[in-house]
This record gives structure tokens, sequence and C-alpha cells, in this order.
């Protein structure tokens, strides 16, 4: 049994702990004991120091990052070594054919090669031991319709539904300035028109910012958002003749309203990774600067 001073000694402790958490402005509780599980991970594109496999994963792990997001089609044995070395995760992995190989095509045989390019991206994943891909599912220009962006890369998209299951990986569309999908409406229309278990969204915070507010997409797309690409946007930036300008802003340097963003996501139960797909990782110091935003982005 303690004794009455003890006891006294450790009333004393736990009020003056209660009041100094009382006083706290709510923004440093939030920073210290943030509840939301999430986990900061770095896209592989956006890892501009240089090095080999292993001396990148070095590099995103002395920077904070705990996972990174590995391209399809790489040599799995080093990004496996490297992984086990550092003890990094396989956030997701991106799909490397997507862009050049469209499932949206008008070349049947082109349709057949990116399809084949995204099974080799679901394979890759299980071998990394990531829960999904990332996916542009097609372009809606050079002569492609919407319409028929929508029709093709739907019809590819569920030919690897099979491959996904048996692998235990799912397809994550992704939202990119390709033309195609540019409001909640048309994402939520496109995954209904897949309609699988298998099949959900990576979610670019940064690329919807040219359309409309992130906020405004994330009740819409709600439990399907497998991934989140974190990414900053100003647009204020943008000029009518370039848009991209946008993409310069610094993380929390930008229009991006991350406590609003930050709370529709809790609202949703969102869990798990948010991968850095953002310039200035070319340097040990930009990759632990992004790191070190990110946790003030998550604690918004």
């Amino acid at each position: 049994m303690k004794s009455t001073a003890a006891s006294r000694r450790e009333f004393l402790r736990l009020t003056s702990t209660t009041a100094a958490a009382a006083l706290m402005p709510a923004g440093l509780w939030a920073a210290d004991g943030k509840k939301r599980n999430l986990k900061k991970a770095i896209m592989w594109g956006t890892v501009g120091v240089k090095g080999t496999v292993m001396e990148k994963m070095k590099a995103v792990k002395a920077a904070g990052f705990e996972g990174v997001e590995p391209n399809s089609h790489m040599n799995r044995d080093e990004v496996l070594a490297a992984m086990k070395e550092t003890g990094l995760k396989a956030a997701s992995v991106c799909c490397g054919t997507h862009w050049q190989l469209t499932l949206s095509h008008p070349s049947e045989e082109t349709r057949a090669k990116g399809l084949e390019g995204l099974l080799q991206s679901l394979r890759d994943a299980q071998a990394y031991g990531a829960t999904s891909v990332l996916l542009v599912p097609g372009v809606a220009r050079g002569g492609v319709t919407y319409d028929e962006c929508f029709a093709r890369s739907v019809e590819q998209i569920k030919k690897a539904i099979p491959t996904a299951k048996e692998c235990g990986v799912k397809i994550a569309i992704e939202n990119v300035w390709n033309d195609f999908i540019t409001t909640p409406k048309q994402a939520d229309d496109y995954l209904k028109a897949i309609n699988s278990e298998w099949v959900g969204w990576h979610f670019d915070i940064g690329n919807v910012g040219r359309y409309s507010p992130a906020e405004e997409w994330i009740p819409v797309l709600g439990k399907r958002i497998l991934k989140l690409h974190i990414k900053e946007f100003n647009t204020k930036a943008m000029e009518p003749n370039n848009p991209g300008k946008g993409f310069a802003a610094k993380f929390l340097e930008g229009t991006n309203n991350w406590p609003a963003i930050m709370a529709a996501l809790d609202k949703t139960g969102y869990e798990g990774w948010g991968i850095s797909e953002q310039g200035g990782g070319g340097t040990p110091e930009g990759l632990k600067d992004l790191s070190d935003r990110m946790t003030k982005i998550f604690a918004s």
C-alpha cells in the first residue's frame, strides 16, 4: 500500500498534467497527441537524391518516412533488399506503364499492353507487401473522347480484377490532369461502373485543387479512398495558359485548407498511408523538410 505522502505526490503530478493540457493551445495539443493513425511515405519518383536504390531508401528513412511508393517494373531484388535493410514498407506501387500504354488508347494492342503493365504492377505490389496499386485509368485527349476513355478503361480494369483478387492487392484509381474525371460525381460514377470491392480510389489532394476543394471530394469517395497522395496546390499561382504553376507551393504554403481536409478524412475513418508527391526531395535536407511538414499537416 502506498504511503500518504506518495499518494499525494501522485495526485499533484496528475492534476498538474491535466491543468497544463487544459491551458495548451489546441493546435499544439493535436500535434503532440494526435489520434490519427496516418503513416508517412513518399512517391519513388520524387526522391531526387542521387544513389542506388539502397542509398535512396536510406535517405528516405533518415528523413523520417515510414514507407515508400515504388514504381512497378523495378528490380524486385533491389527493392526488397533495400526495404529489409531500412525497415521501410511499401505504401503502394505506382503503375509504370499507365501514361505510355493507356487503357483508353484507340489501339486494342496498346490497351492489351497497358493491361499487362497493370497486372505486373499487381504482382510487384504482392511481392513488396503493398495492398494497392496506383493506376491512371486513361487519358481523354489526343482523339479520345471522355466516353471512350470511360468505356475502354473500365473494360480493361475489369479484366484485371481476377489478378487483383489472386494477389490480394486492390486497384486504386488516381485523379490526375488527364482531362478525365474532374468532379466528385464523375469519380463516383466511374467506381460504380466498375462495381468491385477490388477497385477503389487513390486520392491526390493537390490534383483536384484546379477544379474544386479536396474536402468536397472526400465525403463522396468515402470509404473507397484506399491511399492518399499528399500534395500542395496554390490556386492563386495558376495562370490561364499554365495552371501547373499552382504546384510550385511548398507544403502548408498553398491554398489547400488542410484542417478542413483532415476533418473530412476523419469523418470517413481513413487510416493508413499519406504519400508525399511533392517537389523538394532532391537532397537529404529537402526530404527532411517534406517529412516535417507532413507531420504538421497530419496534425492540422
